[in-house]
């Protein structure tokens, strides 16, 4: 009965397959995390989709930037872009069902027994675990309801990018979005930034990884991530960053957080698999 957390898969089928081959994974008794993005630039999105739906609750997947996107522009509301590869789903005869299943994702879990938190990207840092439950959930009854098209229209922007207790309405949504999916560097006081996506290091003066922003209030929990390819599989204090770049030719990274030592694998994007 193992729980496995995978990184971004995005459309990768085959290396996610080589990976669960590697794994053992059994589908009757172990359960995976997903990161997020399960879709987009990858070639098989659909089937990415179809396998992780078909685990039913032995998978648990939070919902990723790409995947808000392909819910954005299933309807209507936004263009793909040139990259973009969700044709496979979009032209599926199972695309409602799938999107549907997709929408009622969660955009953050927490198991208390586990000791272990899944998102996507990041956490501002004024925000502790339940104020963080709190805005996702908000999020989710949003996508899951009947304002799920309004929202999905007005789901995408720059702003807010600074926390305030006082955020409301549409702003306190899409900053819990911008936050929970695209977060990666971010100013001491939490004001986000969306341009720079390199490794740390290479950001502008005055930009700081999220997770290492001095009084962090949730630096008490130990989070699982992905979302940031130039970060790669990355692991500190509460720190597991699994997004190792699949899609761009590199891994595709497991860990398995019901063992001690949090012992990790992976498979290269084309080739044979092999253990970190």
């Amino acid at each position: 009965m193992a729980v496995y957390a995978i990184g971004d898969i995005q459309g990768c089928y085959d290396p996610l397959r080589r990976l669960l081959d590697l794994l053992r994974f059994d589908p009757t008794a172990d359960t995976l995390w997903l990161v997020g993005d399960l879709v987009n630039r990858g070639p098989r999105s659909v089937d990415v989709l179809r396998l992780i739906k078909g685990l039913g609750d032995q998978a648990v997947a939070v919902l990723g930037n790409h995947d808000l996107t392909l819910l954005a522009v299933a309807a209507g509301y936004v263009k793909p872009k040139r990259k973009d590869t969700f044709h496979s789903i979009l032209d599926a005869p199972d695309r409602e069902e799938l999107l549907a299943w997709l929408r009622h994702r969660p955009l953050l879990h927490h198991d208390p027994l586990l000791g272990f938190t899944l998102i996507h990207a990041g956490l501002p840092p004024q925000w502790d675990l339940a104020l963080a439950q709190g805005c996702a959930a908000a999020v989710e009854a949003t996508l899951q309801g009947v304002d799920c098209h309004a929202f999905l229209k007005r789901m995408f922007g720059g702003e807010p990018v600074r926390w305030r207790d006082d955020l409301a309405g549409y702003d306190r949504l899409r900053f819990t979005i911008n936050a929970l999916t695209r977060m990666r560097f971010c100013t001491a006081d939490g004001t986000l930034s969306f341009t720079e996506k390199g490794a740390p290091g290479s950001q502008t003066l005055g930009l700081i990884p999220w997770f290492a922003v001095p009084g962090r209030r949730s630096a008490d929990l130990s989070i699982v991530f992905g979302h940031w390819a130039a970060l790669g599989y990355y692991r500190a204090a509460g720190i597991f960053a699994l997004d190792s770049g699949c899609v761009w030719g590199n891994r595709l990274t497991a860990i398995r957080l019901d063992e001690t030592g949090i012992p990790a694998w992976s498979v290269p994007a084309i080739s044979a698999s092999s253990s970190l």
